[in-house]
């Protein structure tokens, strides 16, 4: 008479569970791997390709206005010509954002002016080309007195800032948005020794940009 081995249902019920566990952890892990890879190539390209940060140049500014009314509100009107550069070869970059404006002697002289979203061919460039205004902004007690001071020297110190947001293209990826910060110092002319209307500087200046 042969052995019947016939194993209890709690220990058939047990040996399934196994079973379905392994099969989890099976999918679990060529799920990990596979998202693994992806992450792996993509840092590999962005390792080989190493995307420079964009450039910025100041290439015209203008003051058409800067002006108080009473003591502490300011008028402004500055058109301002910047030039953007993508430096690279095979990276080209979408700017979702940009906001500018204008500071003098740390403190803010103009609004905000939004430059609309564009997209950026490898080793391309653009001119950038706004009007920065203000009316009625207040600004601190000592704006008068250093404004009488470089009209004494001769000479007026503006600072144009932006800062917005930039995605890297490379092939069809695209990358997540990261905050870019552009800094621009130009020198103009100023007091009696200025030319007659506008204060004006063709010069050009570099910028500090931080990705």
């Amino acid at each position: 008479m042969s052995q019947i081995d016939e194993k209890s249902p709690q220990h058939c019920a047990k040996k399934k569970v196994i079973n379905i566990s392994k099969h989890k952890k099976k999918l679990i892990y060529t799920f990990t791997t596979f998202i693994l890879s992806i992450l792996l190539l993509i840092l590999l390209v962005w390792l080989i390709l190493h995307p420079a940060k964009p450039e910025f140049a100041l290439k015209e500014a203008d003051i058409y206005q800067l002006t108080l009314s009473g003591a502490r509100l300011l008028n402004s009107s500055i058109q301002i010509t910047l030039v953007s550069n993508n430096p690279n070869q095979k990276v080209g970059i979408y700017y979702d954002e940009i906001q500018v404006y204008a500071s003098y002697k740390g403190q803010r002289i103009t609004l905000d002016s939004s430059i609309p979203p564009f997209y950026q061919e490898q080793k391309d460039h653009n001119l950038l080309s706004m009007v920065l205004v203000a009316n009625g902004l207040a600004v601190d007690p000592s704006f008068s007195y250093e404004m009488g001071r470089d009209q004494m020297v001769g000479r007026l110190v503006l600072e144009v800032k932006s800062n917005g947001h930039l995605r890297w293209k490379v092939g069809t990826w695209v990358s997540g948005r990261y905050m870019f910060i552009v800094n621009c110092v130009v020198v103009l002319p100023f007091g009696a020794a200025a030319p007659a209307g506008p204060l004006t500087s063709k010069q050009g200046a570099r910028c500090l940009t931080t990705v």
